[in-house]
């Protein structure tokens, strides 16, 4: 069996300058092929044919946890429980979803082709960019010490084994509210890598991820922001800026909203009751 890893990385020959130098050595690189999701729906009455989803420039590796995100954060289904089958190759999957709840087909309408730098691409208008959260409320009564957050940074560096090894990826972290590692997900797509994330937490059981801490490897944009709040999160970090679009979607979902998190500073955007300044 073919480790994660191993599936993650390349070995490509490079030529290395630095000043008046230069050698040839192997350099390792984050991989980036295509991944294509497509769904079938089982009904009781009649089979409905495959119909293709979206075809997303991803890092092989938790290819299901990918799909799985994806499909939830578009807002297609609200359990793991809804796919009765996964049909994989190297680069597609196939959801067989079960006829537990009636599937509005008219979400899935994309251009097809979703690109690693964009989570919106391919959307058919400008109402589809926006997505409903259907999970039941969570609290969002709770605090952190500031000094929570300036500790993160270094865990979560730790915790990026293919950045570590290419330097060439993005990642998606949850920690609880003590500040303990939960999971993470790396892919060349910062999209991708919180799809695979929150796709792997609603495998597992745990949406909504009301009492998590989400942090972010990149910059916070409105498509993770929004991503997030459909898992019920109400706290994101992330190393570098916001958008102006971000902040408004942080706001109206009462998000706490962090920006360029290093070791000694941050700056808060939205959601400061939540921080023990």
């Amino acid at each position: 069996m073919i480790k994660e890893k191993e599936k993650s990385i390349v070995e490509k020959q490079i030529i290395k300058v630095n000043g008046e130098k230069s050698e040839e050595c192997l350099d390792k690189i984050a991989v980036e092929e295509p991944l294509e999701i497509s769904i079938s729906i089982l009904r009781s009455t009649r089979p409905i044919a495959s119909k293709n989803i979206s075809i997303t420039m991803r890092t092989p590796g938790n290819d299901v946890d990918l799909a799985t995100g994806f499909l939830f954060t578009e807002g297609i289904i609200v359990s793991a429980h809804q796919i009765a089958t996964t049909n994989r190759d190297p680069n597609s999957i196939l959801f067989q979803l079960n006829d537990a709840e009636d599937l509005d087909l008219s979400k899935l309408e994309r251009h097809f082709y979703t690109s690693s730098s964009c989570g919106v691409c391919g959307k058919a208008s400008i109402e589809a960019i926006k997505t409903v959260c259907r999970l039941p409320p969570t609290s969002s009564e709770f605090q952190i010490n500031k000094s929570l957050i300036l500790s993160l940074p270094d865990i979560l560096m730790q915790e990026q084994t293919i950045f570590n090894n290419t330097g060439g990826i993005h990642a998606a972290a949850l920690f609880d509210l003590s500040g303990k590692f939960m999971a993470l997900r790396e892919d060349v797509g910062r999209h991708n890598a919180l799809d695979k994330l929150i796709g792997h937490s609603l495998r597992q059981g745990k949406l909504p991820l009301g009492e998590h801490l989400l942090f972010l490897s990149g910059r916070a944009s409105f498509e993770l922001i929004q991503k997030a709040a459909m898992a019920g999160i109400h706290f994101i970090m992330a190393v570098g800026a916001p958008s102006s679009l971000a902040i408004e979607m942080a706001q109206e979902h009462n998000i706490t909203l962090v920006g360029f998190v290093s070791n000694s500073r941050y700056n808060i955007y939205t959601g400061a009751q939540r921080i023990k300044i």
